[in-house]
């Protein structure tokens, strides 16, 4: 499980390590073009239920931490279906892969 540290939240956000991997391009990409954008995510099993949403900003402090040491192979639909999201008004949704991992 991989972490995201987020400005000066005190709890880091966990996100599964191929999930962060991909979700990493798209942030990265974004920032890069200084273009904001939010991100939402269900809380995972373990956690009080319910959803959260950040705004990131490219001016705000942004960590990964991954616990695997090699990255994993990206799937491009994975991406492209993220980075869609994130040119939307809602944002990235955080959801699973539904689709086969290609390399990149």
């Amino acid at each position: 499980m991989g972490m995201i540290f987020y400005g000066g939240a005190a709890e880091p956000i966990s996100v599964e390590d191929r999930a962060l991997a991909h979700l990493k391009v798209v942030i990265a990409t974004k920032l890069r073009r200084n273009e904001s954008f939010t991100l939402s995510w269900r809380h995972p099993e373990g956690q009080r239920p319910g959803r959260s949403t950040i705004w990131l900003h490219p001016s705000i402090p942004l960590r990964f931490v991954f616990d695997e040491p090699e990255p994993p192979a990206l799937s491009a639909e994975w991406i492209t279906a993220m980075a869609n999201s994130a040119n939307t008004s809602g944002g990235i949704n955080l959801v699973a892969e539904d689709t086969r991992p290609s390399e990149m």
